[in-house]
């Protein structure tokens, strides 16, 4: 059995096209999209996303705008940032990278994000309103891009059983309001596990569609899915310069799709960034 490549590049370019459409849109009515990035510190992997998000902001005609803060910012300092990019007009939505460096609190500074201008879909309201179903809320940009990357290549999910490993607010828990709604077209049944479940891979040998969110490098291998299953490895670990995914390359051998290490989720997470930018810009 050869595995289908779930490359995310097509994905991102067709969600970059209706970008770069409704940005052109919004330009003739005389509004500029306009996109903000908060880093805490200079991690090289953290630098390096931001980067590309300001690259893919370029590239669409959209405004970007960043605040660098030491990797010892105090939180009022933090807190300062935030309130800078809620009031600024000419920022749409913005973004907090994760991690902090020094042990501050991304809980509090997410929460202090106006929600209107959540990029990442993940302030608390957001999320409250994905649980509820809502659909005029920003969502997470990771679970929207998997969800949007399984329906492009047409994996079956509609009553498929889908274990999702990893239980984190950015890709686990948004991930697993996502698959299991009905509105939203995915209508799955949808378990979540993690590395405090013992036997996890019981469940993921059952698994229609396997998602490994936990940031465990190679946790899930061959052995660890049913074959012809579809596997998704949405967490990233770096090892100098090198990203592993939480799925093992081997998995290849036994699954019927699976995303490649490199080129996969990720882009496709870039991508309904911008997406996000251009909602808020469109509601505001």
């Amino acid at each position: 059995m050869s595995a289908v490549i779930m490359h995310g590049a097509p994905v991102a370019d067709a969600v970059l096209a209706q970008v770069a459409e409704d940005v052109a849109k919004l330009a003739a009515e005389g509004v500029q999209v306009g996109l903000g990035t908060i880093l805490v510190g200079d991690d090289p992997a953290s630098a390096g996303y931001i980067r590309k998000k300001h690259e893919a902001c370029e590239a669409m005609g959209i405004h970007s705008a960043h605040q660098q803060l030491a990797a010892d910012a105090s939180q009022a300092e933090i807190l300062d940032a935030v309130r800078a990019f809620n009031q600024d007009p000419a920022v749409d939505a913005f973004l907090i990278q994760n991690p902090f460096p020094g042990g501050q609190d991304y809980n509090a500074a997410i929460a202090a994000v106006d929600p209107a201008k959540d990029a990442d879909g993940l302030h608390p309201t957001n999320l409250g309103l994905l649980a509820l179903g809502a659909t005029n809320a920003p969502l997470a940009c990771t679970p929207a891009g998997i969800v949007a990357m399984l329906a492009h290549y047409e994996v079956p999910v509609e009553g498929r059983n889908v274990v999702i490993v990893g239980r984190g607010p950015t890709i686990g828990r948004p991930l697993s309001l996502l698959l299991s709604q009905k509105r939203r077209g995915a209508n799955a049944a949808v378990t979540v596990v993690h590395t405090g479940v013992p036997d996890w891979a019981d469940y993921t040998r059952r698994a229609d569609i396997v998602v490994g969110g936990a940031g465990v490098p190679n946790m899930i291998g061959p052995g660890d899915v049913r074959r012809g299953a579809a596997v998704v490895g949405a967490g990233l670990t770096w090892e100098g310069k090198r990203v592993i995914s939480d799925v093992d390359e081997a998995v290849v051998e036994v699954a019927g799709w699976v995303t490649p290490r490199r080129g996969g989720v990720g882009v496709t997470t870039v991508a309904l960034l911008l997406a996000n930018a251009v909602r808020a810009a469109q509601r505001a």
